[in-house]
């Protein structure tokens, strides 16, 4: 068997400075030395893995301006998730704006997965999951070998 783990996860950014300000604001993101790259980018750490912010003034190809969880989206996890709600909506994220809003959150308190999530989008559109999940998790489903 493979044994690999993530090392990042690349993001596309139409204003760097803007996408760093928010990754830093609202999830407390450390910036990480980058290599000169051709594309201006920044790298980030969470943890054991990197966000990469990689600047393309065109944008990403995603046209749907909402919050939906069966789209592409990442995951924080946290111990603390009501600490990083309640942060989140001091920021101003609510949940009680159109789904259109770029400020819509959407929170699901005790997901279907077994722990509490929560979706916002950061100021290009990118789907951001929070989540309650425990840091040693057994699988919850049977796996089957296939995806």
């Amino acid at each position: 068997m493979l044994s690999v783990t993530l090392h990042h996860v690349s993001l596309i950014v139409t204003d760097l400075d803007r996408a760093l300000d928010f990754y830093q604001r609202a999830f407390g993101l450390d910036r990480l030395a980058r290599p000169p790259f051709k594309t201006p980018g920044v790298w980030l750490a969470c943890g054991d893995i990197q966000i990469h912010l990689v600047h393309n003034p065109a944008g990403s190809f995603r046209p749907v301006p909402t919050v939906d969880n069966n789209d592409w989206h990442f995951s924080f996890r946290t111990d603390n998730f009501y600490e990083v709600l309640d942060h989140l909506l001091a920021m101003g994220f609510r949940e009680n704006v159109p789904v259109d809003d770029p400020w819509h959150i959407m929170v699901l308190r005790q997901g279907l997965a077994g722990f509490p999530q929560l979706y916002v989008r950061d100021p290009d559109g990118n789907i951001i999951e929070v989540n309650g999940a425990p840091a040693e998790q057994p699988p919850l489903w049977p796996t089957t070998g296939t995806a």
